[in-house]
């Protein structure tokens, strides 16, 4: 097998090994490089130790020099380039104790977590693969490293790596591998809500979201986002839908465009529906509220597991309104906007249509063709330039004030009488026409 590198990574290792040391490209781009993706980044693995691979280049930074890696800087592009090592005792299912370095390459291979990223290559010795990387490539498996209970044991985020690394690649997880997780799913409590939430994003944006399913039936979402476990028990006994809520919510992640917002929206769109279900007279379950409450678990939700507040809003935001329905008229539709905020759209749609889709057959055709009407007057709003909210009214807090008004509590209720103003009567931005609004309501 011949991997093509990069010329940095080319100089990086020719370098190295004209000095007497070994070095590879290895794990995650030799990976990526026979599957035909194009590589995040290059790491490089060699048996020289940091303070030698320092002595040979020009600029580099001590990333992480207690574990063997510096970064080497090519064209203000960085490298890193870690020594062979045996990891020592684990002690948090996280970090090893200590780390011992080597000058064996396969003792440095071994340690690592599944048999795709433990290949190495450089063009001399060409591809070094003891543990059937390249078969488990070509049969589209993941699979641990030797004991897959061992390595789940050593670094227990390996287990939610290993369902994100099936979603991302669209493999199937080797037996004995899904049989560990089973097994050590509870460790998954020690990794800290960050690390979670990065495998999470990974998974979900994946081309294979589905593949959640596997965390929720090995026990790894029973740990970290129980409220899926609930979704996926709970059952829709409505002409509405034909899945629980969590293979609901499952069959909406395939049907929306891998961005971070709008799956994330997707997987807590429902997610209150077990806790608002009710059942009528005629044995149909109905959810009422679950939106509003949908949007309070899923900020909770998100701040357990640390995202950041631009991302939670957004999807909090949508939570709230995908369930909103406004009447297809301009002034309905602008109240909607409104309420709803203009920061909303068009991703209300994409979400609206990826529900409709997961639900049953039951009227799927007019609830698409109600979206596709709502879309349409959004856009003819849009195309009029039509006022949805304070910034594009054309009266400012400025011009009130020149005009007489104090500062204070009622110059911003006044402001947003006259937005109500607008909302209905559009035509009515104008600000003289505001003024004379403002006027008239100040003599009443």
């Amino acid at each position: 097998m011949k991997i093509v590198l990069p010329e940095h990574v080319k100089k990086i290792i020719d370098t190295l090994m004209a000095h007497g040391f070994e070095a590879y490209a290895v794990g995650g781009c030799v990976r990526d490089t026979m599957l035909g993706r194009q590589p995040q980044d290059w790491d490089i693995t060699t048996s020289a130790k940091p303070e030698e691979v320092k002595k040979l280049f020009l600029h580099t930074i001590d990333t992480g020099i207690q574990h063997g890696t510096v970064t080497i800087l090519l064209d203000h592009i960085g490298y890193e380039v870690t020594t062979y090592r045996i990891d020592g005792e684990y002690e948090d299912a996280r970090h090893p104790k200590e780390v011992l370095f080597t000058s064996n390459l396969l003792e440095d291979l071994k340690r690592r977590d599944f048999t795709i990223n433990a290949m190495a290559y450089n063009d001399v010795a060409g591809l070094v693969d003891a543990f059937d990387g390249e078969g488990d490539l070509k049969r589209g498996i993941v699979r641990c490293v030797g004991n897959a209970t061992e390595r789940f044991t050593e670094d227990a985020l390996r287990m939610l790596r290993a369902v994100r690394f099936c979603a991302q690649l669209g493999f199937t997880m080797e037996a004995s591998t899904k049989d560990a997780i089973r097994q050590l799913a509870p460790n998954i409590a020690k990794i800290s809500a960050e690390r979670i939430q990065v495998e999470l994003v990974k998974l979900l944006v994946s081309p294979h979201p589905e593949e959640i399913r596997s965390a929720y039936e090995t026990g790894l979402t029973k740990v970290f986002l129980p409220e899926f476990d609930r979704m996926m028990e709970t059952k829709q006994q409505n002409k509405h839908h034909k899945f629980t809520v969590g293979e609901h919510t499952i069959a909406a992640l395939q049907q929306i465009p891998a961005d971070k917002v709008l799956r994330l929206t997707m997987l807590f769109h429902d997610v209150a529906k077990p806790v608002c279900l009710t059942t009528d007279e005629n044995g149909c379950d109905q959810f009422y509220g679950h939106p509003k409450k949908g949007a309070q678990m899923a900020k909770s939700i998100m701040r357990r597991l640390k995202f950041d507040n631009e991302t939670t809003d957004a999807v909090v935001r949508l939570v709230t309104c995908h369930d909103d329905n406004p009447v297809l008229d301009e002034k309905e539709i602008r109240y909607a906007i409104f309420r709803n905020g203009e920061a909303q759209y068009p991703n209300l749609f994409a979400v609206k249509r990826a529900d409709i889709a997961a639900q049953s057959d039951y009227h799927r055709e007019e609830k698409n063709n109600y979206v596709n009407q709502y879309e349409k007057i959004y856009h003819e709003i849009l195309e009029k330039k039509q006022c949805l909210s304070l910034k594009s009214l054309a009266l400012t807090g400025k011009d009130l004030i020149q005009a007489g008004m104090t500062p204070g509590k009622e110059l911003g209720e006044m402001l947003q009488f006259l937005l109500q103003q607008v909302l209905e009567h559009p035509e009515w931005n104008q600000k003289d026409t505001l003024l004379e609004l403002y006027q008239k309501q100040k003599r009443s």
